[in-house]
């Protein structure tokens, strides 16, 4: 933690500040994980060690509950895993996460104590809770996990106090930060990173975090000068400033004074209609804005019960009356774009998708910043379709632009961007092939194609990563 400096100001409390310079793509710091598990939906498809998912992972042999990739994992997870194993075995069964990563805190706390561990700047007992601004509902959560807490808790363990027990279950309510697979395409589990907890939000911010090979890594997004306080986005850009500022309100508690969300910067983009001699009037823009939010709901049902034909239809109802009234960058058009693109990558109708992803990354690389990681993955996803489709030229451009987002915010040793890199050389040889002899390449491809069918990642219809940096429970 030697790169950076804990400040405190007024308007924000602590924060972190560079004692040198970086620039983009620099690893400002990595931090391993004061305490972490995995999801419940997931405890048995993904090691406990790792978070690496397996198709055939080693159980532990006295819970039943955990499992590992093999011995190793296993072993190094026992220090870990040893007051859990008991507990369970105790209990009978395994509570939700966010008791199991409360009491693996505890855990650690009660052998190494509350105070500052090494590496860390902050201290568990020193991070922000805000269960003073619980609202009802989330004081009924509170009691529930308190109950079920207790109960888990082993006896003969070391017995804290119900307002220090709620200091924990409130400090992972609003600082538990999301972990990914190997690959960075789906959320697996939540753990506790104290420096991380320390780094404050900005909506256009110069820093990123991913999760890599067990550890989180803050990343810098462009240059930061000496002194410049280091910066995340905890939710997704791509909302307008007032519902983001809403957001994070309600999540964590704080009014958001960044200069995209004082000035309204970009909203205009997100809310565009269509230019030109008749200018859709106010009335018929609300309806059609009302119209996409009745319809992406009815997509979340039909995408939940895997009726893709359904979704498929309700983006072309929805289209139809997107089209003729709103602009290219309008956030209801870019999701409704998303998920036909995606829906029809998943059904092989890569021709038809192709069109759709296309127009999506026009309007994401008008309003993400350069260097955001959701548009890295964007672009791979539709470079990919492209390639599919057998439009090398797009395919491989797009995918170049992605490989170059994703060597910033992920880094090169990423396995995400080792994929990447390896369809950036195939699409480049195809590119060759293509422009040398375009009949002969078209032919090699049909002949590729009879002989195996396209392989497409799986819809992801759960557990998808959230572009928001931290878990909400």
């Amino acid at each position: 933690m030697e790169n950076v400096d804990v400040f405190t100001c007024e308007a924000k409390g602590r924060g972190l500040k560079a004692v040198k310079e970086f620039w983009a793509g620099d690893v400002i710091f990595a931090e391993r994980a004061y305490a972490a598990v995995v999801f419940d939906s997931l405890t048995h498809l993904v090691c406990h060690t790792c978070f690496k998912r397996h198709e055939k992972l080693q159980r532990c042999g006295q819970c039943k509950f955990a499992h590992y990739c093999d011995r190793t994992c296993q072993k190094d997870a026992w220090a870990n895993h040893k007051n859990e194993c008991s507990a369970i075995k105790r209990h009978g069964k395994a509570p939700n996460e966010n008791i199991r990563l409360a009491a693996r805190i505890l855990w650690r706390i009660e052998k190494e104590g509350g105070g500052l561990t090494e590496g860390c700047l902050v201290s568990i007992d020193n991070l922000q809770n805000h269960v003073d601004h619980f609202g009802d509902e989330e004081k009924k959560e509170m009691r529930i996990d308190l109950e079920s807490f207790l109960e888990f808790w082993p006896p003969d363990n070391k017995q804290f106090g119900m307002t220090y027990i709620s200091h924990i279950l409130g400090v992972i309510n609003c600082n538990g930060f999301t972990l990914s697979d190997q690959r960075g395409l789906q959320a697996v589990g939540v753990g506790i990173f104290p420096n991380l907890c320390l780094v404050n939000h900005d909506c256009w911010p110069n820093c990123t975090v991913i999760f890599n090979n067990g550890k989180i890594e803050l990343r810098a997004l462009g240059k930061i000068s000496v002194g410049e306080e280091l910066t995340v986005s905890y939710v997704d850009f791509l909302n307008v400033s007032e519902d983001r500022k809403q957001q994070l309100k309600k999540q964590y508690y704080f009014d958001c004074t960044c200069e995209h969300c004082q000035k309204g910067i970009k909203d205009d983009l997100m809310m565009a209609v269509k230019e030109g001699n008749e200018k859709p009037s106010k009335e018929l823009v609300k309806d059609v804005i009302q119209f996409s939010k009745e319809t992406l709901e009815k997509i979340d049902e039909a995408r939940t019960e895997g009726i893709y034909h359904q979704v498929v239809k309700l983006c072309r109802e929805c289209l139809d009356k997107q089209d003729p009234v709103l602009g290219d960058t309008n956030l209801y058009l870019l999701r409704i774009l998303s998920i036909m693109s995606e829906v029809l990558s998943y059904l092989q109708l890569f021709d038809e998708a192709a069109g759709y992803s296309k127009r999506m990354v026009d309007g994401y690389m008008k309003l993400y910043h350069p260097n955001n990681a959701q548009l890295g993955m964007a672009l791979m996803r539709a470079g990919v379709t492209q390639w599919h489709a057998g439009l090398i030229e797009a395919g491989h451009g797009m995918i170049c632009k992605a490989y170059a987002i994703l060597l910033v915010t992920h880094g090169s040793t990423h396995p995400i961007t080792k994929d990447l890199e390896a369809m950036r050389v195939q699409s480049e040889m195809e590119l060759r092939m293509f422009q040398e002899n375009e009949f002969m390449y078209y032919k090699m491809r049909e002949a590729a194609l009879q002989n195996q069918t396209i392989q497409v990642m799986p819809e992801p219809a759960t557990n998808e990563i959230s572009p928001g940096i931290f878990q909400k429970k």
